[in-house]
């Protein structure tokens, strides 16, 4: 509770520093904002204009729809009545191709994508590694005085099925296959970050524009502020004992900006924080700092990167961000220092 607590508070700020109210501005629009929890498991906000608290609603239960159309194809523990989900591709391993949604296969097309220009920071055929950690960090969290750690040889035999060269997508045929029957996807990693671009582009298709977007730890601008103005975004605070919620600001309008940390999702072994976010190269979480945010266009891809950079060391991680065009990146420290790359344009709070 408390991190959800968290959350809706950092989700508070970030309404705040835009300026929401419900005074009106020009030609009869206001802004206003609504929020749920039933997608992706974690708060959903929409921030933006309309002449009416009832249009506005109107049109943010049509993203909240969407949205929730995203977590069902996605969805790696539940099946759905008419849907070919990703649970669905992994119950058929080494049996099947399954016939998915295009736009299923254009989320995997994308983690593909994301593993090679990563040089496999980032996999979404880690599932069987993944599920393990897993188990024993809802063990963990449920039973703290009995917090245990995967067996060492329990991993190193899952690791043996996430060659993602086993991940066979045929377009044509619109079908997945895993050639491993021990095989699993988990797009944990790239997932929310996919759908919050797609509904930001069908938000576009109703005709909403001047629109914040905030799914957990991704936020999407469609434009800017009325006025023009970018949105002020809060960058999290890690360090969950502050008072301070978040740790400064960045300027978004037409870009999206995704986080990944160990503060949201862990648990706790003989003293020691065990984060979700595990690294494709030890098997281990990772613990190289706290957070790490990408500032770029395309929210999916931000997604993945930021997992990827949340695995590689910081100049690893800052050579691989620099070379790439209209992308920033912001890591926090484990002693609170920000390190930002050159066009981030990160605003300290004071």
């Amino acid at each position: 509770m408390k991190r959800i607590f968290r959350a809706v508070a950092l989700l508070l700020a970030a309404a705040l520093l835009a300026g929401v109210s419900l005074m009106q501005r020009g030609k009869g629009q206001g802004r206003y904002e609504m929020q749920f929890f039933d997608s992706f498991d974690t708060v959903t906000m929409i921030t933006g204009y309309a002449a009416s608290q009832e249009e506005f609603e109107s049109q943010g239960r049509k993203l909240q729809e969407r949205l929730r159309h995203y977590h069902k194809l996605f969805d790696i523990y539940h099946s759905y009545d008419g849907i070919n989900n990703i649970k669905a591709i992994n119950d058929a391993a080494g049996i099947t191709p399954v016939k998915v949604d295009q736009e299923v296969l254009n989320l995997l097309k994308l983690g593909v994508e994301m593993y090679h220009k990563t040089d496999g920071m980032v996999n979404i055929a880690y599932g069987s590694v993944l599920s393990v950690w897993h188990s024993y960090r809802e063990q963990g969290m449920a039973n703290p005085g009995d917090a245990l750690l995967p067996p060492a040889e329990v991993l190193k035999e899952k690791e043996g099925h996430t060659d993602i060269s086993n991940l066979v997508l045929d377009e044509g045929a619109s079908t997945v296959y895993l050639k491993d029957k021990e095989m699993s996807l988990d797009v944990g990693s790239i997932g929310k970050g996919y759908a919050v671009q797609r509904v930001a582009e069908y938000a576009k298709e109703l005709g909403m524009e001047g629109l914040l977007l905030s799914v957990g730890g991704n936020v999407c601008a469609i434009g800017g502020k009325l006025d023009g103005a970018p949105w002020r975004v809060g960058i999290e605070n890690p360090d969950l004992e502050s008072p301070d919620s978040y740790v400064g600001t960045v300027g978004l309008s037409g870009k999206s900006i995704v986080t990944s940390g160990d503060y949201q999702r862990y648990y706790v072994v003989d003293g020691k924080r065990y984060c979700h976010i595990i690294n494709p190269k030890t098997g281990m979480p990772s613990g190289n700092f706290p957070s790490v945010s990408v500032l770029a266009e395309d929210s999916g891809f931000a997604d993945a990167l930021s997992t990827a950079l949340f695995n590689m060391e910081l100049s690893e991680g800052l050579a691989l961000v620099e070379s790439m065009q209209g992308v920033e990146a912001l890591w926090i420290m484990e002693d609170g220092e920000v390190i930002c790359s050159k066009g981030f344009g990160f605003d300290e709070k004071k």
